[in-house]
């Protein structure tokens, strides 16, 4: 009865069903780059159809030219071997040798009363098993043959009944030199195409490579001014898709901004005259309560205008971040937050002056970013800790406290907008939760984000990554 198992794993369904497996296996072993693949596309067909045609040559031509030469040589051999038995004195052999190698090209040597050694010889290459083959159809006595006596030539002895025949034949009459002609063409027209493969391939991926450039640059909050569509058409396609979208969200932000500058206005108008007609009530209970209900607004309103300009508008420019941070610092200070600050080291230590960190930021969003994770680390803890660490790929900002911090679970929830852990709108218990909404958007204009974690301290860890 036959094994179903073996059967049915060996089905077509089964290897259909382990495709992904097999194909994951392949995936690890192709490079990564579009560059390389492009090549490897290009270039394996090539070079399977010149080992296709190089097999062939070796197979047919390199076979049939050295049967040709071999049978050439073991023919002048023979026909000196038979004029030799006709000759019947030594001066007779002697003119003999001396004709086959004027007009062979073989030198013929006799060795009278010499005899070879028993045993067939073992051939191990194809010119010694052609020659072989040649010899015993054309001559039919025992030989030996030596392809190392020097350089460029073959050694071919015979035995004969009174002695052994050594016939040295040069290497030109038993190789056909096209074979390594043919050898260097293809290596040379290999190494053509691959460099002809390499600068198209360049010139067609560095349109892409610009591409993923500027797009890289505007996530970051960067400008990319010399950017424009070139390569292919279907490159171009993306190129200009986006830089369209580019200008729409520009566009959008732009009248975002315009919007709201203009509803802070229309807003601010009746708070003012608010304001004035409060200042010229008595001083009683009542009014005292709305003009900090008043106030509270006022907060509210410039709260809500931060978060929802974003400081696009804002141009990038060459910032030293290190010194932002230490203003930032001493700001805070200054208002009485027991804060320690640590450039370029761990563990919360007090930190010295540190090297200039340049980059392209946009200083007043990403300086609002810090200040209100430090203002928030301030409300909720009593000390305050600032470190700065950079490697060679990103530039972390740390902000830790020491106060209840965030549970995992609604650490989520805290980036959302008007959110606030405590439920009510007290602002004496925190602010209109829109702090580390505007943290956010500041970190993601730049290209980064903010992390949220325990801190070693007791409280929250917020941690600005930038990329460098």
């Amino acid at each position: 009865m036959p094994d179903v198992t073996a059967a049915s794993a060996l089905s077509p369904a089964s290897l259909w069903r382990r495709r992904p497996r097999l194909f994951r296996w392949i995936k690890r072993f192709l490079p990564r780059t579009l560059f390389a693949r492009s090549l490897l596309i290009m270039m394996t067909p090539v070079v399977l159809a010149q080992a296709i045609a190089t097999f062939v040559f070796y197979d047919r031509h390199w076979q049939t030219i050295t049967n040709r030469l071999a049978y050439g040589v073991v023919g002048d051999i023979a026909f000196t071997i038979e004029q030799l038995q006709r000759d019947a004195t030594p001066a007779e052999r002697a003119t003999t040798m001396a004709m086959a190698r004027r007009s062979t090209d073989l030198s013929v040597h006799w060795n009278g009363g010499a005899h070879l050694p028993p045993g067939r010889q073992r051939v191990h290459s194809l010119l010694d098993s052609m020659l072989a083959k040649a010899l015993d159809e054309r001559i039919g006595r025992p030989w030996r043959i030596n392809t190392r006596i020097g350089q460029e030539r073959v050694e071919i002895r015979v035995q004969l009944p009174d002695g052994v025949l050594t016939v040295i034949s040069p290497e030109r009459r038993l190789y056909s030199f096209t074979s390594y002609l043919f050898i260097l063409w293809m290596i040379g027209s290999s190494l053509v195409l691959f460099a002809v493969a390499i600068l198209f391939m360049r010139n067609q991926i560095r349109p892409i490579r610009r591409l993923a450039a500027a797009a890289d640059a505007f996530g970051k909050g960067r400008d990319a001014p010399a950017f424009r569509p070139e390569g292919a058409s279907e490159v171009r396609q993306a190129a200009l898709a986006f830089l369209v979208m580019r200008e729409r969200i520009r566009r959008q932000i732009s009248q975002r901004t315009e919007m709201l500058a203009g509803v802070s206005h229309d807003l601010r108008t009746p708070l003012t005259r608010m304001k004035l007609q409060l200042a010229m009530l008595p001083d009683l209970p009542e009014a005292e309560e709305l003009k900090a209900d008043v106030a509270d607004m006022e907060t509210m309103i410039d709260g809500y205008l931060a978060f929802a300009s974003g400081e696009g508008a804002e141009a990038p420019q060459p910032v030293d971040l290190t010194r932002m941070v230490e203003e930032i610092a001493a700001n805070a200070r200054r208002e009485g937050t027991n804060l320690t600050l640590a450039l370029g080291a761990e563990n919360g230590a007090e930190g010295e002056l540190g090297e200039e960190i340049i980059l392209p930021l946009r200083p007043v969003a990403l300086r609002r970013c810090i200040t209100n994770l430090v203002s928030n680390a301030r409300r909720y803890g009593t000390n305050v800790w600032l470190t700065l660490l950079t490697t060679a790929t990103v530039i972390d900002i740390v902000v830790e406290d020491d106060g209840p911090g965030i549970p995992a679970d609604k650490r989520g929830e805290v980036f959302r907008p008007f959110h606030r852990l405590e439920p009510s709108r007290n602002s004496s218990t925190g602010g209109v939760g829109l702090g580390l909404s505007i943290a956010r958007d500041a970190a993601r204009l730049h290209g980064g984000e903010i992390l949220l974690s325990d801190s070693p301290h007791g409280g929250l860890k917020a941690t600005v990554r930038l990329p460098r």
